[in-house]
């Protein structure tokens, strides 16, 4: 990365169309809840990351599918304003992008989440943009977010080649990660992601992964970095914990584009992540300095 320009990060993964309610409660059975708030906005892992990296000072570059449905302008003009380049994987497609239904419970900041993952838009390599392909050398970092994984298969193995870092985002375990993972430089992951067998560290160390973190919420990460360690997190009263790992992930590639080490790293997402669940929807906290 020069020094005179701000770092490029590609985002590889899914876009969703977010309804975020906040209540009281999530509705039980048969019940229906007023809402005291409400926002609708492009979502999904890799896309809230690359708006976090974005808004930190870099260029972010998104790929995922999201079609020609009367849904899709809606999605895309925000992704503009936001200053984002987005590259689409199904530009053809006339099937609607995911859309989530989010509960933020008021009192504690939780969310309840009903959505889809892209298992109903499936791409495979030969749909990525020969624009994107002859610009990947540019790019800095790139994070994947584990859906559609042979799209991810093939910029992986390029970055390798080009000396890229991959990242990816464990959030849970999919189908087919596993011919990902020999192509993954620093992998982040949930308490939610469990591999098929053993534990999650021993499991990825067994396919060449050298760091790795696992979060846990509001409770301390658990990485590995040639040793073990743990990094605690900021003491927060939560407003809405929506999209906190995605923010978390978007902030850690700046932070490795910028030349930290993987802790410090690590540390800097922590922060930033806990800056967020203070305020309602996953853009408000751009609006207030950290």
């Amino acid at each position: 990365m020069s020094l005179n320009k701000p770092p490029i990060g590609l985002f590889v993964g899914l876009t969703t169309w977010d309804l975020i309610y906040r209540a009281e409660a999530p509705p039980g059975n048969n019940q229906k809840i007023v809402a005291s708030d409400f926002i609708a906005a492009a979502g999904g892992p890799a896309t809230n990351a690359s708006i976090a990296f974005q808004h930190l000072g870099g260029q972010a570059i998104l790929l995922s599918g999201l079609g020609k449905s009367a849904i899709a302008p809606l999605i895309q003009n925000e992704l503009t304003s936001l200053g984002l380049r987005h590259y689409d994987l199904l530009p053809n497609s006339d099937a609607l992008p995911p859309l989530s239904s989010i509960v933020v419970t008021e009192s504690t900041g939780d969310r309840a989440v009903v959505c889809l993952n892209a298992t109903k838009i499936p791409a495979t390599a030969s749909d990525i943009p020969e624009g994107l392909l002859e610009s990947i050398a540019s790019v800095d970092i790139i994070l994947l977010d584990g859906h559609q994984i042979d799209v991810g298969c093939e910029l992986a193995t390029i970055a390798r080649n080009l000396g890229i870092p991959v990242v990816l985002d464990g959030g849970s375990w999919k189908p087919g990660l596993e011919k990902l993972l020999p192509w993954i430089d620093y992998a982040i992951c949930s308490a939610n992601f469990h591999p098929p067998e053993g534990e999650t560290f021993d499991y990825l160390n067994a396919v060449g992964i050298g760091a790795i973190a696992i979060t846990r919420g509001n409770q301390p990460i658990d990485y590995f970095d040639k040793q073990y360690g743990t990094i605690d997190v900021p003491s927060i009263q939560p407003v809405d914990t929506l999209g906190a790992g995605d923010i978390f992930h978007g902030a850690f590639c700046s932070a490795i584009a910028n030349q930290h080490g993987f802790v410090e790293a690590l540390a800097i997402a922590a922060q930033v992540a806990a800056h967020a669940c203070q305020f309602f929807g996953t853009r408000e906290w751009m609006q207030h300095p950290i």
